[in-house]
């Protein structure tokens, strides 16, 4: 991995930060306005890390969305979670998504939201990594345990809130557990909805114990293989009604 790069938010009008400010191509117009935009928000840093790479830049990640960078605001020290929106994105602003990241938030769920404008949001950084690398990695049956119990406590409170993630059933790239706390988070809420039946639990727990993944197997390699008939009945009851005793149920077939 390369080394990290601190940066003015001034520099990013230098390339090849300019290329990243307005991925996937530099925007001349668009640059002293995002710069501008940056400065609003009160970031003064940037630090480009990680093992993605934009430009031949590394990020933290890189979707079809926005681009993801730390950041540092003038009075705070921590890194933060910066998402850049692409200039070719179908999305016309993060408005969106920070309303559902917020509303996620109410109910302790996703990195803690901070500000948003229409082409950056800013939210806590997670250093950590996605699910299925952390369960590589860990091999103990408690930790994996908590784990999991964690991330389909997180979409019970989801579902119960109204909330649809919309991508958990492709889950690797939205559950990120910190490396420091072993504590997971579900991340990108760009495609979220209030306006849809809600399918958070299910769609995780099918990604997790029943799909053709990896998932599975690094769960059943350490925790043991499960009934899968068994958890397929109690997602069958949990989908036709969502009570606290079927969500149980389903957290002890799992688990």
């Amino acid at each position: 991995m390369k080394p990290p790069v601190k940066l003015p938010v001034e520099n990013l009008a230098k390339e090849p930060y300019a290329t990243i400010l307005c991925y996937p191509h530099t925007k001349p117009e668009e640059i002293d306005s995002r710069i501008s935009e940056l400065k609003s928000l009160g970031v003064n840093l940037v630090e480009f890390t990680g093992n993605s790479l934009a430009a031949n830049v590394p990020v933290i990640g890189k979707g079809y969305v926005g681009i993801v960078i730390i950041a540092y605001l003038t009075n705070r020290n921590e890194p933060l979670a910066l998402k850049i929106r692409r200039l070719d994105s179908g999305r016309e602003n993060f408005f969106h998504e920070a309303e559902m990241l917020q509303k996620a938030n109410n109910v302790g769920v996703g990195p803690k939201f901070v500000a948003v404008t229409k082409n950056f949001l800013l939210s806590q950084f997670i250093n950590g990594d996605f699910l299925a690398k952390w369960l590589e990695n860990h091999k103990d049956v408690v930790s994996f345990r908590r784990v999991i119990a964690d991330i389909l406590e997180q979409c019970w409170w989801l579902d119960m809130s109204g909330l649809d993630h919309g991508e958990l059933s492709k889950a690797p790239r939205h559950l990120i557990v910190d490396n420091k706390l072993g504590v997971s988070f579900i991340v990108d809420f760009e495609t979220a909805s209030i306006q849809r039946r809600v399918a958070n639990v299910t769609s995780v727990c099918q990604h997790l114990f029943v799909g053709n993944n990896i998932i599975p197997r690094l769960i059943w390699e350490t925790m043991g293989e499960k009934n899968r008939e068994h958890i397929i009945d109690a997602l069958r009851n949990y989908k036709k009604e969502k009570s606290r005793e079927n969500f149980e149920t389903l957290l002890q077939a799992c688990i």
